[in-house]
């Protein structure tokens, strides 16, 4: 991805969490879960699939700096990761959303009360075969593409060389597919010619080997420059560039940098026509459901806090937990 013209400079905000959940609680040698901390034992964790570069990165460090704490993380579709934690089967979920009515009520009759934590700004990248002259497209275009209504590529700019549009995601109930659906064909259905490639590495290799793919990927997978992993996914793609504009010119279109992720202020958006907030953006939660502080509670501090904020930063995704600054450098 080209680096776009304004810097986003972070710096550390106020203190997320107090340090007090890093103290375990004193129970005693008989009491359930006595031998799980905030930096040690073991404690299950799932994950959106979705997130699977970053959380792992997180995990790894996490694991490093404390080498008695077992975290067991799995990445599955997010439906399955919020079942697993209404049936108690792991203590932390990571999803980009929060809980529903109907979840928080369910707790309610379990006298759970979760704790739900922001942590990260995702942005969704369209990615497209390196073959594909279309990189430019508004969110009025990816409305028509994903519900059906543009099923060929020559009806997005009169270019005729790929064909039929062949739209794929990674999974049929993913967070991405939700995301689609909730956010951008606003309730309308997704094409029903819609191929699941099962993953987001099969999702990228798919769209690398088929001119006529669009795909969508949580910016993690090609973001991160120091995994070797993330850079190979992005020789094989290429990222569309994205608007939400009417009537758009070439340089209204965005990819998603942490500067277009930030969200920016009214004030900023009338005195910076350069500016813009990146279209296809979600938050990325932590849903705690321990009722004592151990070993999830340690790991979701840790997330949450100032070495886990870095990952994210890091990893292309915007820090929640960050203050972000809008730099405007010179135009050359």
């Amino acid at each position: 991805m080209n680096k776009p013209t304004q810097l986003i400079l972070l710096g550390l905000g106020s203190t997320l969490v107090a340090a007090a959940t890093l103290v375990a609680c004193n129970n005693g040698p008989g009491s359930p879960g006595a031998q799980d901390t905030p930096t040690s034992g073991h404690v299950a964790v799932s994950a959106d699939e979705t997130f699977a570069p970053i959380m792992q990165a997180q995990l790894d460090t996490f694991g490093k700096l404390y080498p008695n704490a077992h975290v067991t993380m799995t990445f599955q579709p997010e439906e399955k990761v919020m079942l697993d934690l209404m049936n108690d089967a792991i203590k932390v979920a990571v999803v980009p959303r929060e809980l529903t009515s109907a979840e928080v009520a369910e707790f309610k009759k379990q006298t759970i009360v979760p704790q739900t934590i922001k942590v990260g700004i995702d942005g969704l990248a369209i990615v497209l075969n390196r073959a594909n002259p279309d990189s430019l497209l508004t969110v009025s275009q990816l409305r028509d593409i994903y519900t059906g209504k543009t099923n060929q590529w020559s009806q997005v700019s009169g270019k005729k060389t790929l064909g039929g549009i062949n739209v794929v995601f990674d999974n049929n109930r993913s967070s991405t597919s939700r995301f689609v659906r909730d956010s951008v064909t606003r309730g309308a259905a997704l094409t029903p010619k819609a191929y699941a490639a099962a993953s987001n590495p099969g999702l990228l290799d798919y769209v690398a080997t088929h001119p006529n793919a669009v795909g969508i990927v949580g910016v993690s997978w090609i973001s991160d420059q120091d995994d070797p992993k993330s850079m190979s996914f992005m020789r094989k793609v290429r990222v569309a560039s994205i608007t939400a504009r009417p009537n758009p010119t070439a340089n209204d279109f965005i990819q998603p940098y942490q500067v277009y992720l930030a969200e920016k202020t009214p004030a900023q958006l009338a005195n910076d026509h350069d500016l813009q907030n990146y279209p296809l953006r979600r938050n990325l939660y932590l849903i705690r459901r321990e009722a004592r502080a151990g070993l999830g509670t340690g790991f979701s501090s840790f997330v949450a806090q100032k070495n886990g904020q870095l990952i994210f930063q890091k990893s292309g995704l915007l820090p929640a937990q960050m203050q972000a600054r809008i730099v405007t450098t010179p135009k050359l």
